[in-house]
């Protein structure tokens, strides 16, 4: 006895192939961030630079702030900031 599925909605399966092609332009953003980030690395390495600078973060936060339009909040944006500078970092240390 084989169990049938139910029959997908369409505006559900219209909804969710819209967010999986968001969801690879996302993941091809944060991939291009990466290689910017480790470029930058690279070339501040090479001249005894600090590679973290805390004052970009920070100008970059209150940047992204003023032109956030939402639905994110700033705290959310908070949070998003949070884990993709953590990540970037993570991925140029890993090499």
């Amino acid at each position: 006895m084989s169990i049938q599925q139910p029959p997908v909605d369409q505006v559900v399966s219209s909804f969710r192939d819209e967010i999986t092609a968001l969801d690879v332009r996302l993941l091809s953003t944060i991939n291009a961030r990466i290689k910017a980030v480790k470029a930058l690395a690279q070339y501040k390495e090479e001249r005894g630079l600090a590679f973290h600078d805390p004052e970009r973060e920070a100008w970059l936060v209150a940047y992204l702030k003023r032109v956030n339009n939402g639905p994110v909040s700033n705290e959310g944006l908070d949070e998003l900031l949070a884990f993709v500078l953590a990540l970037v970092k993570a991925e140029v240390a890993r090499g």
